[in-house]
């Protein structure tokens, strides 16, 4: 039933769909909610905090430029925008507001909101949008359920009399997500408009979002996709926002200090940063709004590699040079290898191929071999046993490493796990080339603890970070090869033999082998 008479729902309705108001999304929150009447739960709030202004306003200039671009026959564009924060900005309520808005203003509409998990998004993410909607001059218009915003009957009967509009895709759903069936998550198409909103996205994987982008292919002026959360992971969709070179590209971005905040306890946040550190992941996430260094199960940080990456090269003649070959195993993946003197895995460059058959790869290995002569060279046998046969027949002595074998360290769950822990524990004071794929392959991987006991970690799976990178890891399997086994360093051989007349470890003769 209505809330007012006739006339004044006429009138109301009227207020609220006049472009002045409906295309302008801070003027249409200051009117539509009670701000500092008494009486109601608002009534010591003037409005919406600085952060939450600026991003209404920046929605509707987005949407002013659009109609300009229609105006001159040019298609309009979507607006996508990833918000990153500390604790308690107010990020709920924005969600609420920008939910509300859209099915205010654009009769027809479908939104989707979705969550980390099934009980955020019930317990918290609707029931803030349920709180604001009870707020609103207009809340009568809708009903709401655990997790959907429909028009009420007697609005929906007068949308479809006065204005033709079907109503069957007009709601905000919440809708739950399944890792392992992302298509079940697409929604359906809306030429009146359509809004997703992501709350809490550190923890929806990457393939939905993948899926979400798929829904926004018609070119419908009115299309928002908005996703919010506390910056948990290193991994993962929302993180990709921020740090992928081409995804982040296609997203506005905001971080959001919690300290600057109007409203906020300054005593707690402080508290934070003071009991951890300005540095520590804790503040980092929970205050300032930044994604960790090492994330809740990520097993290298960003911070070592990043370093790594800058360090000055600083050389040792007496270390061994070690070679890894990562061999490709199927048509997209590459052959990497990587080279390591010491702490120096910079100096000699990676070198890459693609679409190679065995005899090929053999060559290839066997070139850098005679070109660079190092003193070990450790392929991964995964596949490519048939490479490693052919450059033993030609005389060269390689070590075949199986990436599921037992470790030799009751801690790791396998050979795999065993080398990358090797690899992190080098890293401090390490010189690692500057390439981002390199940085995404060593601070992607994420480990689980293993077995009956749970007493062993283990690596994430190889083909699970392929899913995550949309490639394979090939230069961070191939820089951890490196680490398969310890080669003696130089300086301790010179009793065995002169290192004038030395052969190398890859050429016919071995030298000791520790570990």
């Amino acid at each position: 039933m209505t809330k007012y008479s006739a006339k004044d729902e006429q009138a109301l309705m009227t207020e609220l769909w006049t472009p002045a108001l409906a295309d302008d999304l801070l003027r249409f929150v200051r009117f539509v909610y009670p701000w500092g009447q008494p009486d109601t739960p608002l009534e010591r709030h003037e409005g919406p905090r600085e952060w939450q202004c600026d991003e209404l306003n920046e929605m509707t200039e987005h949407i002013r430029t659009q109609k300009q671009r229609v105006e001159v026959g040019l298609l309009p564009k979507m607006w996508r925008k990833a918000t990153a924060s500390g604790r308690g900005p107010g990020k709920s309520a924005l969600v609420a507001w920008l939910v509300h808005w859209m099915l205010t203003t654009r009769r027809g509409s479908i939104v989707v909101v979705t969550a980390n998990t099934e009980t955020q998004l019930k317990t918290k993410t609707f029931a803030e949008i349920k709180k604001w909607l009870t707020l609103a001059e207009n809340g009568h218009w809708f009903t709401t359920g655990a997790m959907s915003i429909r028009p009420a009957k007697w609005f929906e009967e007068g949308l479809k009399e006065d204005y033709r509009i079907d109503t069957a895709y007009y709601y905000c759903e919440g809708q739950l997500w399944s890792e392992e069936n992302p298509e079940a998550f697409a929604g359906a198409h809306n030429e009146y408009g359509m809004m997703y909103i992501f709350d809490e996205a550190s923890g929806i994987p990457n393939n939905i979002f993948e899926v979400t982008a798929g829904c926004f292919t018609e070119s419908v002026l009115y299309r928002f996709w908005n996703v919010y959360s506390n910056p948990r992971r290193n991994s993962g969709g929302f993180f990709d926002c921020f740090h992928h070179p081409e995804i982040k590209k296609q997203w506005r971005l905001r971080q959001i200090d919690s300290r600057t905040v109007k409203g906020l306890d300054p005593g707690t946040l402080e508290g934070l940063v003071a009991a951890h550190g300005i540095d520590s992941d804790v503040a980092r996430v929970e205050v300032l709004g930044q994604f960790p260094n090492l994330g809740s199960r990520q097993f290298i940080s960003n911070e070592s590699v990043y370093e790594a990456q800058q360090r000055e090269i600083q050389t040792d003649s007496f270390a061994p040079l070690v070679l890894g070959v990562d061999p490709a195993r199927f048509g997209d993946d590459l052959m990497v290898l990587r080279f390591r003197r010491g702490r120096d895995a910079r100096s000699i460059p990676p070198l890459r191929f693609s679409h190679m058959d065995d005899m090929a790869k053999a060559m290839v290995v066997a070139d850098a071999i005679d070109k660079y002569h190092p003193d070990a060279v450790n392929i991964d046998a995964g596949n490519a046993t048939g490479v490693i046969d052919k450059l033993r027949e030609m005389g060269y002595r390689v070590h075949e490493v199986w990436f599921g074998s037992k470790s030799a360290k009751p801690e790791w769950a396998n050979k795999r796990t065993e080398m990358y822990a090797e690899l992190r524990e080098w890293l401090p004071g390490a010189m690692l080339d500057g390439d981002p794929k390199l940085f995404g392959d060593l601070t992607t991987p994420e480990y689980d603890f293993f077995g009956k006991a749970k007493d062993k970690i283990m690596l994430q799976p190889k083909e699970e970070i392929k899913a995550k990178l949309k490639r394979s890891p090939d230069d961070g399997d191939a820089l951890a090869l490196t680490f398969a086994r310890k080669v003696s360093r130089l300086d301790s051989r010179t009793s065995l033999k002169s290192l004038h007349t030395r052969a190398r470890i890859a050429r016919d003769v071995d030298y000791p082998v520790f570990g």
